[in-house]
């Protein structure tokens, strides 16, 4: 008589070592699991009503100010520092984790409307309306640094109010905006270099981190310029139907730029093709104040004098986030944090406000097994997302009222002009008129 026993080898199952992974034997048949793609909709359903659960971005307020805030710079030096400028004069180093001011830096005597540190992160630059450059060394972040704060190590008076300062990259040269563009150097009281085209005052101005002789501004006139200190001259201008506010430049792809505009939309130019836009990034609904992108260039922020902090990707048409509290006012400048980590916006209710970058992100350290199963849900989501029920849950944003309702109206609004270019085109002539494409319709004309 033949008797069958189960045996099997300790061998096949069991560690070397303690710290050896543990085999799991599992057969990837189809045919033995045919409820799998029914039971992965269940997961990335429940893994998209989670993340909806455990969206809580706002980590808190930083209050000091006495007016609002009107700019902001990162210090590359410390990943959890950040300087902020008032409309009072007053300007402040931050401690992120601790959320306190860790020193000030008094002397301008109108508000402050521009801040850059430099490339090593040792010193720091300031312009305002009092027509003065102040640069100031950087204190440490413990409490008891040895620098002293109260006086700036130098002052540049000029003929003109500043609008906004950038610091070249890996030089001791750094730019103001004003009445026109002034190239100034650490160790001179004058500027070595001006440039202007037209007679408009320059609003913003930003280097390019890839080409640091290569930088843009935007000015009153509606106009977007570029620049190059090489040929000591301007090469490259377009006009736009509204103001642009800001600027910022992709630090991965250093050939893109950002533009925040009045028209509620934010542009995303390349700087060899000025004559359309790559992407039109809208959702806001009243001017665009300011844009920073990610250290990762994938993604942007933008302020918006809306009340609102949205985060676009670098690619996208609408926003992935949108962050709002009832306190917060009028958002005049938004940075990411050195980590694309983290968002701070300062507004005009005098605070500095401090978000997570992805508003369901889990804060401290995760473990191993928190991690893969994070990673899991994210693919999960990203499988099902097409399907209705998923998609509605994940683009599922609360707004406020105002912005609501305002929404509704420009999309009334566009409807309506859509329509009227429609009939325009069909009660004409063949060939007699064509439309332009909303990437080249804001862009009045170029100049070089």
């Amino acid at each position: 008589m033949k008797v069958k026993v189960i045996s099997r080898s300790t061998e096949d199952f069991t560690r070397e070592r303690s710290k050896d992974l543990q085999k799991v034997f599992r057969n990837y048949d189809p045919n033995l699991h045919t409820q799998e793609k029914a039971v992965e909709y269940t997961r990335a359903l429940n893994a998209a009503k989670l993340e909806k659960i455990f969206a809580k971005p706002f980590i808190g307020a930083m209050d000091g100010h006495i007016d609002a805030v009107s700019c902001m710079a990162k210090n590359p030096n410390y990943l959890k520092a950040i300087f902020s400028g008032s409309m009072d004069g007053d300007i402040r180093l931050w401690d992120l984790a601790t959320r306190k001011t860790v020193c000030q830096f008094p002397g301008h005597q109108g508000a402050v409307k521009g801040l850059t540190s430099s490339t090593n992160g040792e010193l720091l630059v300031s312009c305002g309306t009092d027509c003065t450059v102040r640069l100031w060394k950087v204190p440490s972040l413990n409490f008891d640094s040895t620098v002293d704060t109260s006086k700036p190590s130098a002052i540049y008076t000029w003929k003109h109010a500043f609008r906004g300062v950038d610091h070249q990259w890996n030089s001791s040269i750094f730019a103001t905006a004003g009445a026109q563009v002034d190239i100034w150097d650490h160790n001179r009281s004058e500027p070595i270099n001006t440039f202007q085209w037209g007679n408009d005052s320059v609003i913003s101005i930003r280097f390019n981190p890839g080409e640091p002789n290569l930088l843009a501004t935007s000015s009153s006139d509606r106009g977007v310029v570029l620049y190059d200190l090489r040929t000591s001259s301007p090469f490259k201008k377009i006009i736009m139907q509204t103001k642009t506010n800001s600027i910022c430049w992709n630090p991965m792809e250093p050939i893109n730029f950002t533009a925040a505009n009045e028209d509620c939309n934010c542009y995303t130019f390349d700087a060899r093709k000025l004559d359309e836009a790559k992407v039109v990034h809208k959702d806001h609904v009243s001017a665009v104040m300011d844009v920073d992108y990610s250290p990762t260039g994938r993604e942007f922020v933008t302020g918006s004098y809306d009340r609102t902090v949205r985060i676009f990707n670098y690619n996208g048409d609408h926003s992935r986030e949108i962050y709002h509290t009832k306190r917060m006012q009028r958002v005049f400048c938004v940075r990411y944090s050195c980590d694309a980590s983290y968002v701070i916006s300062g507004s005009d209710d005098t605070n500095l406000r401090l978000w997570k970058s992805k508003a369901s992100e889990q804060l401290g350290v995760l473990l191993p097994r928190e991690r893969k199963k994070h990673e899991y849900h994210d693919a999960l989501k990203a499988r099902f997302k097409h399907l209705p029920e998923i998609r509605r849950i994940v683009k599922h944003r609360h707004l406020p009222k105002p912005v609501y309702k305002a929404a509704i109206l420009r999309r009334t609004v566009t409807e309506a002009e859509n329509r009227k270019e429609q009939r325009r085109q069909a009660h004409s002539a063949p060939g007699s008129s064509s439309r332009k494409p909303f990437r080249k319709r804001k862009i009045i004309k170029e100049e070089s």
